[in-house]
């Protein structure tokens, strides 16, 4: 597969018209090495480049790696000949002003109009600084969340200095409303995270059940949805995820990936915090960064310094192009997402090779191979892994409890498996679905 250079005809146009802009500056020729060397460098840095797994192609199924879109690539390479830093407006004053915009049309896709957020380095910076704020308003209060939620909220937890535990899970990977019921009767509760699409089977919480305990114990509710987040635009999901993404809109606060589903490089993540009075904690006194506007710069509301602009660039440009819109284009790849999941699903369903855990929520589904043993059937997965590689199908592993799958059992205090999974987060992947299953087949047969 030709990865694309056919869009560089463009950046070099806008990049001309660019150049156009500041074209009344004395001439200034920066004394960079020589194009000879720079190509040499390039071109080893190519070479070494291709020790990659093929993330951008459809037989890549296996952990949460999508390809920016053109435009986001060739928006963030437009973006780096100015280099902006989106901290105080001096050093980014058109990136700060698209990266309010872009965070506004997220914001709006959970129904907010009245919000305080902006992006970060990642969901784990951005799930910080939720965490920071929900800390801040409930001190010394214990986070919840479930023991499928990522792990970097204990770690979160613990570089705050908050109390944490994890909340047991159902059969499908989803917080037990029933083992927060029970925690939560013990008291001294600030915060629930609400994870909606798990890291390991995109599993989505029961966000409704949830809210309605925050009437009765007055926790903050936090949801998670850094992977899930986009999924609120898809038409196709099972009703009780459904029920979730349509009660998002009533959390404290929200975190979401662009650079998962939104199509963007890494690293961009989002946080939104429903109460705009939130900016009031980041308050901290600067005497050389925010006196050329009384204009908000978005270093005030933020726990991060030096953020780059052409992050916010990219992400602009992106959703100028695929709105953030039910029925729009951008949506139609996210459900392109999921039916091939589901399809996965089926295929294996359908076979004697394999057996899925349950029905995938999202696009993300689990399995194993069929064996007499939880070792034997670790260590089958393990193999089918290295073999379908071989083959040029990239899978990945993981270790989930064994409660995912019907007919497995517990064994000599063993609770989980070692199981295979995969991430079809490509739209792409809707066509590639029935030459994955065959791979996957001949890997298992070797």
């Amino acid at each position: 597969m030709a990865l694309d250079r056919d869009s560089l005809e463009i950046l070099a146009r806008a990049l001309k018209k660019l150049d156009m802009g500041f074209s009344q500056l004395p001439k200034h020729n920066p004394d960079y090495a020589d194009s000879a060397r720079m190509e040499e460098v390039l071109l080893a840095l190519a070479e070494k480049l291709q020790d990659n797994y093929p993330y951008f192609h459809p037989l890549y199924a296996g952990q949460m790696l999508k390809p920016p879109h053109p435009v986001a690539r060739l928006s963030y390479s437009l973006a780096l000949y100015v280099n902006p830093n989106n901290h105080a407006l001096d050093g980014g004053r058109a990136t700060s002003a698209l990266e309010k915009e872009a965070v506004g049309e997220i914001a709006a896709m959970f129904g907010w109009k009245k919000f305080l957020g902006h992006l970060c380095g990642g969901g784990t910076m951005a799930n910080l600084e939720a965490l920071w704020v929900a800390g801040q308003l409930h001190p010394g209060k214990t986070l919840l969340a479930s023991e499928q939620a990522h792990y970097t909220h204990g770690r979160i937890s613990g570089v705050l200095q908050l109390p944490f535990e994890k909340v047991g899970c159902d059969e499908r990977g989803r917080m037990d409303i029933d083992a927060l019921k029970k925690r939560l009767a013990r008291g001294d509760v600030g915060t629930v995270v609400a994870t909606l699409g798990t890291t390991a089977t995109g599993s989505v919480d029961p966000l409704p059940e949830i809210l309605e305990l925050r009437e009765t114990y007055g926790f903050r509710v936090h949801v998670d949805a850094a992977y899930g987040g986009y999924f609120v635009l898809a038409s196709n999901l099972a009703e009780p995820a459904a029920r979730s993404f349509l009660r998002i809109g009533e959390a404290d606060s929200i975190v979401i990936d662009p650079h998962k589903h939104g199509l963007q490089p890494y690293g961009c993540g989002c946080v939104l915090f429903q109460d705009p009075g939130a900016g009031t904690l980041y308050k901290h006194d600067s005497p050389y960064t925010y006196f050329s506007s009384a204009e908000l710069h978005l270093g005030e509301i933020s726990l991060e310094c030096s953020r780059p602009g052409a992050a916010a660039a990219a992400l602009w440009a992106t959703q100028k192009l695929l709105s953030l819109e039910h029925g729009g284009e951008f949506a139609r790849g996210l459900e392109e997402g999921r039916e091939a999941a589901l399809k996965f699903w089926r295929g294996l369903e359908g076979g004697e090779e394999f057996v899925a855990a349950f029905e995938p929520e999202l696009d993300i589904l689990c399995f194993v191979p069929r064996g007499d043993s939880l070792a034997e059937i670790s260590a089958k997965s393990r193999s089918v892994f290295l073999a379908a590689a071989r083959a040029g199908l990239h899978l990945a592993l993981a270790e989930l409890p064994v409660k995912f799958w019907r007919n497995l059992k517990p064994e000599n205090d063993q609770t989980t498996v070692t199981c295979l999974r995969s991430v079809l987060m490509k739209p792409e992947h809707l066509q590639w679905v029935d030459q994955i299953v065959q791979q996957l087949r001949k890997a298992a047969a070797s």
